[in-house]
């Protein structure tokens, strides 16, 4: 054999996909109808697996017809869609997980027991039936909405993730943010345990503003001022929260809070790691000191009734 003597390279003619109804794929040929595939773009390889194993498909689909046309272009979109089933799994298991985290989050927002994601999961197949009975892709929808994952745990863990998620965010707004300010109220729950509900205003270098739930805290046992104080502390400490960007705090107005010697707000500005901030109190205990003085209490029972009505609601 010369050795100096080339190989042939072979390459593919676009007619061959009318004629025969063969691809190219990556550098193979795919038959159309089969789906077997060739390894080299032979005129003879192509022509002999056409006529030996579709040799009836020149009657159905005659040769330079509109019929064979139209069944080329089918063929190839059809082709193109399985292909797109196995190049995008990713992309199919990502929209699934996106799926399955809103549904947790409505579930967690709404208060609902984690086994409601199975009803869910269940109405949303049994309408799917019915909604996209006239859609060619109705199997894929259906096939879609049946790997959504569900049960109590997977929707538990799902939340779990969320609630971390939403933790790493606020500790990075807060690491970015310029100055932050804080909103505190004490209330009892159902079961009369007094609870600290937090709130935080977060000013950026852009003079953007972000408000966020940032956390309630259990008080256990008494509510005096040190108490809350000292819970507080603890909360700030494990958490690291910036305090030096702190620029004010509101609070209810109660005496634990605005008393002059051993009020939370009095031990938080005798605490050296709290620098310097202002403090602003509920407007009800202001103008309840003013309605006082100018005869106004016909108003503020008013005022006072409608606040405390929306507090018990959103206690609900």
């Amino acid at each position: 054999m010369n050795a100096n003597k080339k190989c042939k390279t072979y390459h593919f003619n676009q007619e061959w996909e009318l004629e025969f109804f063969f691809v190219d794929i990556k550098g193979k040929c795919v038959c159309l109808i089969c789906r077997d595939t060739l390894s080299i773009f032979k005129r003879g390889n192509i022509e002999r697996h056409y006529r030996t194993k579709h040799a009836d498909f020149d009657l159905k689909f005659p040769t330079h017809s509109s019929l064979r046309q139209d069944k080329l272009k089918t063929m190839k979109l059809k082709l193109n869609q399985e292909q797109s089933v196995f190049k995008n799994p990713n992309k199919l298991a990502q929209n699934v997980t996106i799926a399955l985290f809103k549904v947790a989050y409505l579930l967690a927002k709404k208060k609902k027991p984690f086994s409601d994601g199975e009803l869910i999961k269940e109405a949303f197949k049994e309408a799917s039936d019915s909604l996209f009975t006239d859609f060619k892709n109705k199997s894929e929808i259906l096939g879609a909405i049946s790997s959504i994952q569900l049960s109590s745990n997977t929707v538990m863990r799902r939340i779990g993730a969320i609630s971390s998620n939403q933790k790493t965010q606020l500790q990075t707004d807060l690491s970015k943010c310029s100055y932050f300010s804080l909103q505190m109220d004490e209330s009892n729950d159902m079961i009369d345990t007094s609870q600290l509900s937090i709130f935080i205003k977060m000013c950026f270098d852009d003079f953007s503003v972000k408000e966020e739930f940032l956390k309630v805290l259990s008080l256990t046992g008494r509510t005096r001022g040190e108490d809350i104080y000292k819970t507080f502390k603890q909360f700030v400490e494990e958490e690291e929260i910036p305090i030096e960007k702190l620029a004010s705090i509101t609070t209810d107005g109660a005496p634990s809070f605005c008393g002059n010697k051993k009020g939370f707000l009095a031990l938080c500005k005798n605490d050296n790691s709290f620098l310097h901030f202002f403090q602003y109190h509920c407007i009800i205990h202001q103008q309840a000191l003013c309605g006082t003085v100018i005869n106004i209490n016909n108003i503020m029972e008013l005022v006072v009734k409608i606040v405390n009505s929306k507090k018990q609601y959103c206690k609900q």
